[in-house]
């Protein structure tokens, strides 16, 4: 077999080899050689830590201050409480300020403004009809105005002026008013011309609260309180506004009684008419004024007048029912 005949060839040699050995070693005897112990090399893992990186410790965030405001002159078409109520909100949230009444008949409103023009007021605040014509027509300083419902009528809207929403926010009135009655399903509106962005806005509240809204456009106190009439057998609820071109106290009033009669709700933007019948009052408030005027103050101051809308809306709103009235006069 191949395997075994390898194994005898390697025997002989091995046979062979014993034998040179055993003759050598007559003449020559070899060393004896100590044995050696080799250490075991052992291999211990070394354990590295990582470098001991010092962060920076965490700095305060930085207070911005807002910027110091300059002085204002707030200028009142009177003392009425409608007015005076946001002159004396907005005190707390300017650093320098002066109030002017034009309903005081001592000083003039021309030596007022002229006064103004003198001084170092940075802005001019005017709130009601009269105080923003007159400050529109003759304040040298960015105004802004508010509490006025027609300012197109007067020309208020220049490259030196801007305005705040005389009404709470629509959408915010006829959420209040769905809510406290969902009955509600279609609701009348009368205003005069000139309102387009007015009316867009409530139809897209309208929209948005699954309410059908009817609106006509009057132009006298008459007119109004006709198609009035011609309307309030066709809906449930009249959404009244501030448009004194087309309303009157008699007008007014007659449209209260014939919708109580008619059993139609009436939404105000006036607390004071619910005791004349009103339903609801959804109104604005003073303080949300103030805060508006506020931010329009400090935007003009920091980006210019350019950086402002026309007209700048309002946030809050006031809601009051006629039951609320009943029960607190009980």
């Amino acid at each position: 077999m191949p395997r075994m005949g390898t194994n005898i060839r390697t025997m002989s040699r091995f046979a062979a080899l014993i034998a040179i050995l055993a003759l050598s070693a007559c003449s020559y005897t070899a060393p004896q050689v100590e044995p050696v112990d080799v250490p075991a090399v052992v291999i211990v893992p070394t354990k590295v830590e990582p470098p001991k990186v010092e962060l920076p410790e965490d700095e305060p965030p930085k207070v911005i201050e807002p910027q110091r405001l300059p002085p204002v002159a707030i200028v009142l078409t009177s003392s009425q409480p409608a007015f005076l109520d946001v002159a004396n909100a907005l005190a707390s949230h300017l650093d320098e300020y002066q109030v002017y009444d034009l309903g005081d008949d001592s000083q003039a409103p021309v030596s007022i403004l002229r006064g103004i023009n003198d001084s170092d007021a940075g802005t001019v605040v005017a709130i009601g009809l009269r105080a923003a014509k007159s400050s529109v027509a003759m304040a040298n300083s960015p105004v802004v105005f508010s509490q006025v419902f027609n300012h197109q009528d007067h020309g208020l809207l220049t490259d030196n002026s801007r305005g705040v929403s005389p009404l709470a926010p629509l959408d915010a009135q006829l959420a209040a008013w769905t809510e406290v009655d969902p009955t509600l399903s279609i609701i009348g509106m009368i205003v005069g011309e000139g309102h387009d962005d007015l009316i867009a806005e409530a139809q897209l509240a309208a929209q948005k609260h699954n309410v059908e809204l009817r609106i006509q456009i009057s132009h006298s106190d008459q007119e109004t309180l006709y198609l009035f009439r011609r309307m309030e057998q066709d809906i449930d609820g009249f959404w009244l506004f501030p448009d004194n071109r087309i309303l009157s106290s008699r007008s007014l009033q007659q449209i209260l009684e014939s919708s109580r009669r008619g059993q139609v709700a009436v939404a105000v933007p006036n607390e004071s008419l619910l005791k004349m019948g009103a339903t609801i009052s959804m109104a604005t408030q003073a303080e949300d004024i103030a805060a508006t005027i506020a931010r329009v103050i400090r935007k003009i101051q920091t980006d210019g007048l350019h950086s402002v809308p026309a007209i700048s809306p309002l946030s809050a709103i006031n809601v009051v029912t006629r039951e609320d009235v009943t029960v607190a006069n009980r």
